[in-house]
């Protein structure tokens, strides 16, 4: 049993460090072809494996007090980290006036808000056969597109057209991921994932912010009915990748399993260390390949760094509105100088 958690922890740690790899790989995608080709691999995964597996864990969804729970859990971090970034952004670019819009979420706070309405619709599509929930949910992320109206401003755009896979991930069960390990698989999985890449490599043309889903489709330049074929090629193509990093991921215990756990802190404290980073002069250092596997060695090591327990332990009061962290850390650091202090006296 204890094995099905690892595998569960382990891939929520691999897939926010793409989060942060992604968002520091932004900078460079005009420049580099090949930057640019990882990205969209990236993006075609990335967040759709973690709403998925995000609709996995919401089958208590119907238990009492669970509405209260999640609000709390998502949608006061979304308050209070709204106004911090807004504090941040207003340093950042030195503007001239202080701007808060609580319905327009800063860049990837969409998330959050996204997916307590995705808790919410599970009212109504929960009730039926997972066939027709489904059938309808993708017809309206196909049809959402048309609606000009629908883009950033709540986080419409993306709650709609990705609430799918939140919702397939509901109804799978372990076993559906399971049977993803044997050999077969995972060896179809390397050959998608090299197929994808020369795909997007052959074909740059392709725009990326067909993987973001925050946009309709006048903004695309594809107001016709061929916008719908593009999304669904999209949805489609996310699903097979989706599947196919979940054949990769281990099941053993590693170093970073435990830090699974944590990848909301990850996930809200990230971006200030990568607005920074595109905005100082170190970027001009990342122009070889070799720099680009530095780069990815930093998201690693930022990865591990904000999932830690000395930051969580700090950032828990604000996230979670809990201190219970902060004061075993408090605990553990008295109990250490205690220990240190005798060792030094005797």
């Amino acid at each position: 049993m204890k094995q099905r958690d690892y595998y569960f922890d382990n891939a929520k740690f691999i897939l926010i460090f793409f989060v942060v790899f992604g968002h520091l790989l932004r900078s460079f995608i005009e420049d580099n072809e090949t930057i640019y080709t990882v990205y969209k691999v990236i993006y075609t995964f990335h967040m759709p494996a973690f709403i998925l597996v995000s609709g996995f864990f919401a089958k208590g969804f119907y238990k009492k007090g669970y509405i209260k729970k999640i609000a709390k859990k998502l949608i006061l971090p979304y308050i209070i980290f709204q106004i911090i970034y807004s504090v941040f952004y207003y340093f950042l670019y030195n503007k001239g006036t202080f701007e808060l819009d609580p319905f327009n979420p800063h860049w990837s706070l969409w998330f959050l808000i996204s997916m307590f309405c995705w808790n919410i619709m599970l009212l109504f599509f929960a009730k039926y056969k997972a066939v027709y929930s489904l059938a309808a949910a993708f017809i309206i992320g196909l049809a959402v597109g048309y609606a000009d109206w629908i883009s950033n401003y709540l986080s419409l755009s993306r709650t709609f057209v990705f609430f799918p896979l939140f919702l397939l991930g509901y109804y799978l069960k372990k076993e559906h991921l399971y049977a993803l390990f044997q050999p077969k698989f995972r060896i179809s999985a390397f050959a998608i994932f090299a197929v994808v890449f020369i795909g997007f490599y052959l074909y740059p043309e392709v725009d990326y912010k067909w993987l973001l889903g925050s946009k309709p489709y006048t903004e695309m330049g594809a107001a016709s009915i061929g916008a719908v074929i593009t999304r669904l090629g999209f949805y489609i193509l996310s699903l097979i990748m989706v599947f196919s990093f979940f054949a990769f991921v281990p099941r053993k215990q590693y170093f970073f399993t435990n830090l699974g756990k944590n990848t909301l802190y990850v996930y809200l404290l990230h971006g200030f260390f990568v607005r920074l980073f595109r905005e100082s002069e170190v970027q001009g250092f990342f122009t070889k390949p070799e720099n680009f596997l530095l780069l990815a060695g930093i998201s690693l090591l930022l990865t591990l760094l904000l999932s830690s327990k000395l930051i969580t332990s700090f950032a828990q009061p604000i996230i979670e509105l809990k201190t219970s962290q902060l004061k075993k850390l408090k605990d553990r650091s008295r109990a250490y100088a205690r220990f240190y202090r005798k060792k030094l006296t005797s």
